[in-house]
């Protein structure tokens, strides 16, 4: 880069410091796409209540012990809730990374460089071992400790990588491991809090992403 010697000395130091954030820190996350993941994601959770034939917060209902006899579209609870929560990761992965590619060339920046795979490396590790250790819950039958599990590690995922992003990400980070560890004492509420965790949050989080970095 090379400075005009009549340039504000105070805007100098501001554009380094934006090209220095731009070689280190990925700033084309969407605001639409943590929309479009919280909406993608309440949707799911719908679904798993007409699966189970109940509602949020139904009294004298414990769904994790409705799900050990639950079965409707020729599935029994645990190759359904395998089947939902792909059809989730997938149709929201599609969402967020259309809309981060759309921000991302608006941008005039490389989506697809070093510094997005380290992200990706940093965020899918330790999502990955929680995937693998919630499909161990599920095999086993802990079925009441699952969505507190994915809250816990989706959590921890996002703060491994807030190093790399927008300040706010770690935030949400602390949000959604404070929901899964709460959900750890209240079990019946797993479901409700799950979806706080992964619906309602993205989809504020979202708006203010929105409203603070893509306008």
């Amino acid at each position: 880069m090379v400075m005009d010697p009549k340039q504000n000395p105070a805007d100098a130091l501001l554009q380094i410091r934006s090209l220095m954030e731009r070689s280190t820190r990925f700033l084309s996350l969407s605001g639409l796409s943590g929309i479009v993941a919280g909406v993608v994601s309440l949707m799911g959770l719908a679904i798993v209540y007409v699966f189970l034939e109940m509602l949020p917060f139904e009294q004298g209902v414990i769904y994790y012990i409705k799900a050990l006899d639950a079965h409707r579209w020729g599935l029994d609870s645990k190759p359904f809730f395998v089947l939902d929560a792909l059809l989730i990761i997938l149709v929201a992965t599609i969402g967020c990374t259309y809309f981060t590619y759309r921000k991302a060339r608006r941008q005039g920046q490389n989506l697809f460089d070093a510094l997005t795979k380290r992200l990706l490396i940093n965020f899918l590790v330790p999502l990955g071992v929680g995937g693998i250790f919630c499909l161990a819950l599920l095999d086993q039958g802990y079925l009441n400790l699952l969505a507190p599990s994915t809250l816990i590690f989706y959590g921890l995922a996002l703060l491994n990588t807030s190093k790399f992003t927008f300040d706010e990400i770690r935030y949400l980070a602390y949000l959604e491991i404070s929901l899964g560890l709460l959900g750890l004492f209240f079990l019946r509420y797993g479901l409700e809090l799950w979806g706080v965790g992964f619906g309602v949050l993205h989809i504020v989080y979202g708006i203010i992403f929105y409203n603070k970095y893509d306008k």
